[in-house]
């Protein structure tokens, strides 16, 4: 667990060692600390990690972690709900989002839940999203099976950066009609409900790779 709060890293490392099959092994305050911590002959499978940190916050840890042990999954748990910081997030490599205020039962879901499909977002990722998320070992993308046409496979190559929907239709020259038709076609082409959703379809299917 990484968090510059001593009182939320500690409650929730003990409420986390009564889990069936988790224990936590290192507490760091902020990036830096977990730097200096972690032992390469003893790593964990995942780690916590929170976004506001002093020396180096949530966004730089979660690129180091990616360069230096992609095999661990992280989990951010945070006060920020914006689209777009988590898009970020993904861009560094992280594996899903919890609020700070989550019931105990969510944060265990969401640990064997990143443990056993590699990713984890509350709320907003369902049917063909979570097959997906299910079938990690799958041969054939599923992007080739959905039948998406050239412009949308575009749009959600361009929704899977920070750019706003407003730049997205700059760039592409379309009007922000023509955006809300694509964001809606992939909505509903891959029952999904939000743009974090899209993402974590993009990124599993291979059509971005995280860091893009």
């Amino acid at each position: 667990m990484v968090d510059d709060h001593i009182l939320l890293r500690d409650a929730l490392a003990s409420v986390i060692d009564r889990f069936d099959d988790c224990s936590v092994m290192l507490l760091a305050r902020h990036g830096n600390d977990l730097i200096e911590k972690i032992q390469p002959d003893h790593l964990p499978d995942l780690v916590l990690l929170d976004i506001d940190m002093p020396e180096l916050d949530g966004y730089e840890t979660a690129k180091w972690m990616r360069e230096h042990y992609p095999g661990i999954y992280v989990l951010v748990l945070s006060v920020y709900d914006s689209e777009l910081a988590m898009i970020r997030l993904l861009q560094s490599g992280v594996r899903g989002f919890l609020k700070k205020d989550i019931h105990p039962s969510e944060l265990r879901y969401a640990i064997e839940t990143t443990m056993l499909t590699g990713y984890y977002y509350s709320g907003n990722t369902t049917g063909k999203l979570v097959n997906l998320l299910k079938n990690t070992d799958s041969k054939t993308p599923l992007v080739n099976s959905i039948n998406l046409t050239e412009n949308e496979l575009r749009f959600l190559q361009m929704a899977s950066t920070d750019k706003t929907y407003k730049e997205i239709a700059g760039e592409l020259k379309i009007s922000a009609r023509t955006v809300d038709n694509y964001r809606d076609s992939l909505f509903s082409k891959l029952n999904v409900k939000s743009r974090v959703g899209l993402v974590l379809y993009a990124i599993k299917n291979g059509v971005v790779r995280v860091g893009y």
